[in-house]
């Protein structure tokens, strides 16, 4: 009911541009957030790495190279602004590359 009543005052494009904001503003809400948990998952964590984490495992392949020294960064103190930034612009891309899908609109044409 709440969709046949908005739909009846708003246009399809407007609601294809609802859509894909939602869907963008999900997209870099998620990788912003999801992100710093998902390197904490992994075992980067505040008081460093977790003894029997993929982490741990990841640290004789790469040793302290610069990828491990940055996500025990991000694990440890979370981004920056810096680094809210860059996954901001990430999730943007991405979700608007996903948001195509609001772009389907579909319209009924009963038979003659």
């Amino acid at each position: 009911m709440l969709y046949n009543s908005l739909s009846a005052d708003m246009d399809s494009e407007t609601i294809e541009e609802i859509c894909k904001a939602i869907i963008t503003a999900g997209a870099v809400g998620g990788t912003v957030v999801l992100t710093p948990a998902l390197i904490m998952a992994l075992g980067f964590g505040a008081g460093g790495v977790a003894a029997g984490s993929l982490a741990a495992k990841l640290m004789p392949l790469f040793g302290t190279s610069w990828l491990i020294a940055s996500l025990q960064s991000i694990g440890a103190a979370g981004f920056g602004w810096l680094g809210i930034s860059s996954w901001g612009v990430l999730g943007a891309y991405i979700g608007n590359k996903i948001s195509a899908l609001c772009n389907i609109t579909v319209t009924y044409q009963p038979d003659p």
